[in-house]
Order: C-alpha cells, then structure tokens, then sequence
C-alpha cells in the first residue's frame, strides 16, 4: 500500500478530521467504531472489528452480557 502523509490541524474542543483517502483505503464509513491507543510515542487510530472472547475470531459474533460470542464457541459451549 502507498503511504500517505497529510497534516491536519487539531480544533479547539481536541478534534482532527480524518481524510477521505484514509478513510476510503481503511473502508471507516460514518458511525463506525474506531480504537484510539499508544504505542510509545505514537498515536494510533484503527478500525475497531469486534472480536469473539474465545477464540478472537470476528465472525458470526453474538453480544451475550456485553461481551461477544462467536457461533462456532457457542456450539462448542453447548456441548457440555
């Protein structure tokens, strides 16, 4: 992938905006979650994918008491 470098100023209330290159290369539509964290002296901003406590996967997930469960856990699950 081509590496990209913008400059964005930060607003008053601590916003920046995300541009549309990223945004379409990182396929982050509008209401999407995103994960904000440090790496050393680094910022990072990713797209938040939800992922099974089990097994990590991020398919056919289900909520179950705020934490999310994926199908194939569950059939496992129910076998005991």
């Amino acid at each position: 992938m081509k590496s990209l470098g913008m400059i964005r100023r930060v607003d008053e209330l601590g916003r920046i905006v995300l541009p549309v290159e990223f945004r379409r290369n990182l396929n982050i539509e509008e209401r999407d979650e995103l994960e904000i964290y440090m790496e050393t002296d680094r910022i990072v901003i990713e797209k938040f994918e939800p992922l099974c406590i089990f097994c990590s996967s991020s398919r056919d997930l289900v909520t179950y008491s705020g934490k999310n469960v994926c199908q194939s856990c569950i059939r496992k699950m129910s076998k005991f």
